[in-house]
């Protein structure tokens, strides 16, 4: 179940989301949705990088009745992305939360063989999206 906290005009399909969310998960979710500057002020904070980005996971400590993370959007990437790519915003906003919600997982693409990759695609299949970042570098 998403906990939806939009800080920006974007338009969210909270229930595509959280169809997507129910596949892994019965744990809340919060998920917002930000400016380029307030993401990069968070990944200064949180990873030292003094950078914008597309999305940010930040998981909670595995207990009973906790949620299962964070999970934060530029909603400026989405609708760059989303014009240079010729998608709707909804769909890159559904790509950049299913890499999240991976990442919350426990997946990481940066030191696994490959297997967050194969989970994205398979989902990106599934909810019939068009490719992500990560299958698009794939190769």
């Amino acid at each position: 179940m998403l906990e939806l906290d939009n800080r920006t005009l974007l338009k969210i399909d909270e229930v595509f989301l959280n169809a997507i969310a129910d596949k892994f998960t019965d744990k809340e979710i919060e998920l917002i949705i930000t400016s380029d500057e307030e993401i990069r002020s968070i990944n200064k904070e949180h990873r030292n990088i003094d950078k914008e980005t597309d999305v940010l996971s930040f998981p909670y400590v595995e207990m009973p009745m906790s949620p299962l993370g964070s999970i934060v959007i530029s909603s400026e990437h989405v609708q760059a992305k989303a014009k240079e790519l010729f998608h709707t915003t909804d769909d890159e906003l559904a790509l950049l939360f299913i890499h999240g919600l991976l990442h919350l997982l426990g997946y990481d693409h940066e030191i696994d063989s490959g297997e967050m990759r194969e989970k994205e695609a398979s989902l990106i299949q599934e909810f019939n999206l068009p490719s992500s970042l990560i299958i698009r570098t794939q190769g």
